[in-house]
């Protein structure tokens, strides 16, 4: 089971301040507009909210207390009860170490912090046991990894399920019964306003895995569907109605938000394409010959050049060059062949078989805007722009120098390590698929509507002032993000809060105070109470 059980998401090399500055907004009372605080139209008597990982307040990799506590809903709750908002109950895990075990085996965890020079995990075990159930009904249904179709499936609470991944361990755990469906525990509450924020792992699975997954356009079958795998904008479309036609069937009102183009956060942007400064001289040199003549060999065929022509070390800090890193794209004609018959003078045949083999289908990363390539951040610990050491790559034949040894630099990363141009065009298509869905479905039922598409593309574009502050997708420095580069810090969350409630008061006729961001730090210490 453990090995078919993949939650954790690894991330390197970071940095970010944790810190708790004083607002000093001056305020005339408790709402946004000075005057008495109102609900409007809206009957926040019981709020119930719906998605994934960040309606959770999943950050740093995986979910704990705190970060659970500052999720958007609970912020928004806890607006609510001001205005005549009810009890918001949270599934909450165990313990601020983060993760969870199966039957004993640790399947995730612990959450990740910053120790002075990159993020680790914190020092402990998860006590969170996934098979020890939780009873009753709780407010925050967000579960980490679900996707749209999910919140309608039966059996995805089912702890049989877990072996195939046919199940999902957090709903496991407070699932009213293991066939229980999430829209059903949510509708057993009689919600009278709810939020809804799904639809990001409908193609977030496929990009955090480099495309590995399918893309499923034209398959309306999701029983069907690998877990990496981009939904069907029908697929899609279908879910998403029957959610929002349940959840506002007995006149509820509510909230719904579209979804960000992945490439906005930094787990994507991080590393950049050029990301190998400095190279020497020497390897310079020998590579320039290896690519040359395999451009050449493409040429031969007719086929476009794939490589760039590389620039040594000037030895001026201030000029060095950066070059492309080298990757793997599946959507290219493999050329081993003629890669193999055009370096054999050079290399033998055994060496120039190796080489034939892993540059068939490798190129330069682009980054030319419209299409670039993302290099994914869990590839961070595999580039070096010099040997030796944990990058070597193995099985090179002997009279091959060590300069042939650097992943990315002289072997192409890998499929998984890398979204590329295509593949994220394909992820871009479906989000707009989808996100045509959401708008109209708001639109036609009357709901607040929350373009958290525009929001992320502006943090990432430069940052959204707030509160004197500045919220940018920089990694991490830019405080929208925490160490996993996928999902909010703790006050990205109250960002997006924010954001929420502008929606509402617009909306409903409420007036809703937004929270003040200098009150929610930008990551979780190592130690928390």
């Amino acid at each position: 089971m453990k090995k078919n059980i993949k939650w954790l998401m690894i991330v390197a090399i970071a940095f970010a301040a944790c810190n708790k500055n004083d607002d000093t907004d001056t305020i005339v009372s408790d709402s946004s507009d000075g005057l008495p605080l109102t609900a409007g139209s809206a009957n926040f008597s019981k709020y119930v909210s719906l998605g994934n990982s960040l309606t959770a307040g999943y950050s740093d990799g995986t979910l704990f207390i705190e970060g659970q506590k500052g999720s958007y809903p609970a912020i928004l709750a806890s607006k609510f009860a001001k205005v005549g908002g009810g009890a918001f109950t949270i599934p909450f895990m165990a313990d601020n170490v983060g993760g969870f075990t199966i039957g004993g085996t640790q399947f995730q965890g612990p959450r990740l912090f910053f120790n002075g020079s990159a993020p680790t995990p914190v020092t402990g075990t998860p006590s969170t046991e996934i098979l020890t159930h939780l009873t009753g009904f709780y407010n925050n249904m967000g579960v980490p990894g679900a996707k749209s179709f999910h919140l309608l499936a039966a059996n995805y609470g089912n702890p049989a399920g877990l072996a195939s991944m046919t199940a999902n361990p957090f709903w496991v755990r407070f699932a009213s019964t293991p066939s229980a469906k999430i829209i059903d525990d949510a509708m057993a509450q009689s919600p009278t306003f709810f939020s809804l924020w799904i639809g990001n792992n409908d193609v977030l699975s496929y990009a955090s895995g480099g495309g590995t997954g399918v893309n499923q356009l034209g398959n309306l079958n999701p029983a069907t569907y690998g877990g990496s795998d981009i939904t069907d904008p029908n697929v899609f479309a279908s879910a998403y109605s029957t959610l929002v036609n349940t959840l506002t069937a007995n006149g509820a009102k509510g909230v719904v938000a579209n979804l960000p183009y992945v490439n906005t956060v930094p787990f994507f942007t991080r590393i950049t394409p050029r990301e190998i400064p400095g190279l020497p001289v020497a390897n310079v040199t020998q590579l320039n010959q290896l690519f040359g003549g395999i451009n050449a060999a493409l040429a031969g065929a007719s086929l476009p050049p794939r490589f760039e022509t590389l620039v040594a070390d000037d030895g001026n800090p201030a000029t060095i060059e950066t070059n492309p890193l080298l990757i793997i794209d599946e959507t290219l004609i493999n050329i081993s062949a003629q890669i193999t018959a055009a370096l054999t003078p050079t290399f033998g045949p055994a060496g120039a078989g190796f080489l034939g083999n892993q540059y068939g289908r490798a190129r330069h990363a682009r980054s030319t805007v419209g299409n670039r390539d993302y290099i994914l951040l869990t590839a961070s610990g595999l580039i070096s722009p010099n040997p030796p050491g944990n990058n070597i790559q193995p099985g090179i034949p002997a009279g091959l120098t060590p300069t042939f040894a650097v992943r990315g630099v002289t072997f192409p990363l890998q499929d998984a390590a890398v979204l590329t141009a295509d593949e994220t065009l394909q992820v871009k298509v479906a989000t707009d698929a989808y996100n045509t869905t959401i708008q109209a479905l708001a639109t036609s039922k009357g709901l607040a509507f929350v373009n958290a598409n525009s929001l992320l593309t502006q943090i990432s574009a430069g940052g959204i002032y707030d509160s004197y502050f500045n919220s940018t997708s920089n990694y991490v420095f830019g405080g929208a993000f925490s160490l996993d580069g996928v999902h909010p810090s703790p006050r990205g969350y109250a960002l997006i809060s924010n954001e929420f409630m502008k929606s509402i008061n617009a909306t409903y006729g409420s007036n809703l105070k937004p929270v003040s961001l200098g009150d929610y730090r930008i990551l979780f210490p190592a130690t928390l109470n």
